[in-house]
């Protein structure tokens, strides 16, 4: 009989089950437990990735909301079920700068069979033992270049760089603008691609984008190429029958080819059509307009030049183009003045405006249209120059549209040697850590 009950194994399963069952029980909950953790963890991890390229993205001052808002859309709501989500615009960028946008989230999750085994995670919701699980992401503010064929330096104060009131037929397709302050465009959005504004952008372009950062005047620099001023008087062209008219000196007509920049004092006046036939030649302006007189002054084909306007804010001087006829000039590819057609000297601050750009004279101009103090009001049509490339930039103090106010489509910026205003525009955000 003792030896029966020896042999007889059929109670052994039961006792050790009973031995196994808890330990089994437990692995089996820190595992369900830990799984469980890691799906809650990817999720906090994609909520707290696009949150952080929402607020790199939205950049303004309710980057934070932004943020939330979109944690919030992947179940992780600030405040609520034990989470907690931080928001920073100063976390420390990988290149450097602490500029970068930082999102954490913080979800404390409570246990349930991982306390078998006496786990207790080192968090607590209520009075009752939880896991914390955190997930963080950093992003930046991307940026991408823009191109302008019109910027508004807007130096004066002008609290418009731009403005426009109704103009119909105003076409800048194929050109960005920009205002240093705000751009206002009434009835009309000129037709343009991108309407931006360190200020506020409203109505100017296609696509409207306000807060845009202050573009510097990339060609103030080029004044210091401007000759000497040897001049010892200044020439006015007469403006009664009696008065005397402009030496030979200062009337141009026919062919001209010019080794060197001419000392052009005062006012010049064409007394014909005038043909530049000389590589990169300067014209010079000391205190005194270009009338045209009714005829064209145009660059010969595969030749270019550079007219200049210099001097100083005497009263009574004015410092640009007038009169009807026709600018057709392409600039220099190369050297000193590459890519500028027509340059105001930035240290002229009277005498500067120009009442009729584009329209008295025609313009037919490759380059650039440097005025960097004048109030311009733009009511022509702009086209290439005949011998030139399909590029037109203007930089102006203010500029208001009236009629036409017509550019040609920008694409050969490159070709005429002209580096174009550009900033940096914000971008969609981009993850970085």
């Amino acid at each position: 009989m003792i030896r029966k009950l020896f042999r007889d194994e059929r109670g052994n399963v039961l006792i050790i089950t009973a031995i196994a069952l808890p330990i089994l029980l437990a692995a089996f909950g820190l595992g369900f437990e830990t799984a469980n953790w890691y799906q809650v963890r990817r999720q906090m991890q994609n909520a707290a990735d696009s949150a952080a390229i929402a607020a790199a993205t939205n950049g303004s001052a309710n980057y934070a909301d932004e943020a939330r808002a979109v944690a919030a859309q992947y179940g992780f709501q600030n405040g609520v079920n034990s989470t907690t989500v931080t928001v920073s615009n100063t976390a420390t960028c990988p290149a450097g700068g602490k500029t970068c946008y930082s999102v954490s989230i913080q979800r404390n999750v409570k246990l349930i069979l991982a306390q078998l085994i006496g786990y207790t995670g080192g968090a607590t919701i209520g009075s009752s033992p939880a896991q914390m699980l955190l997930s963080s992401a950093v992003a930046s503010q991307a940026t991408q270049p823009r191109n302008y064929c019109l910027l508004a330096l807007a130096g004066s104060g002008a609290a418009q760089g731009i403005r426009a009131n109704g103009v119909p037929k105003a076409d800048l397709n194929g050109c960005d603008v920009m205002s240093n302050t705000a751009a206002v465009c009434n009835g009309h959005n000129l037709n343009a691609g991108h309407g931006d504004a360190h200020g506020t952008s409203t109505g100017c372009g296609t696509t409207q984008t306000s807060n845009v950062p202050v573009v510097s005047d990339p060609y103030a620099s080029r004044a210091s190429n401007i000759p000497p001023n040897k001049c010892s008087s200044y020439y006015t062209k007469p403006s009664k029958k009696k008065d005397p008219n402009l030496p030979a000196s200062n009337q141009l007509s026919g062919t001209i080819s010019l080794s060197a920049p001419p000392a052009l004092c005062g006012d010049v006046q064409l007394t014909g059509d005038v043909t530049l036939t000389g590589d990169s030649t300067v014209l010079v302006i000391y205190n005194g307009q270009l009338d045209l007189n009714g005829y064209t002054i145009k660059t010969a084909s595969g030749k270019s030049a550079t007219i200049i306007f210099s001097g100083d804010n005497t009263a009574g001087y004015t410092h640009g183009p007038t009169g009807s006829g026709t600018i057709d000039i392409a600039a220099p590819t190369s050297g000193n003045w590459a890519g500028v057609a027509m340059y105001q000297d930035p240290s002229l601050t009277s005498g500067v405006d120009i009442s009729e750009a584009g329209n008295q004279p025609t313009w037919k101009i490759t380059g650039l249209v440097y005025l960097p103090h004048s109030n311009v009001t733009f009511s022509g049509a702009v086209n290439k120059s005949s011998n030139g490339k399909s590029c037109f930039v203007m930089v102006v103090d203010n500029v208001t549209f009236n009629g036409t106010g017509s550019i040609l489509a920008q694409g050969e910026c490159n070709q005429a040697g002209l580096t174009m205003p550009q900033s940096q525009i914000p971008s969609r955000g981009k993850l970085v850590s």
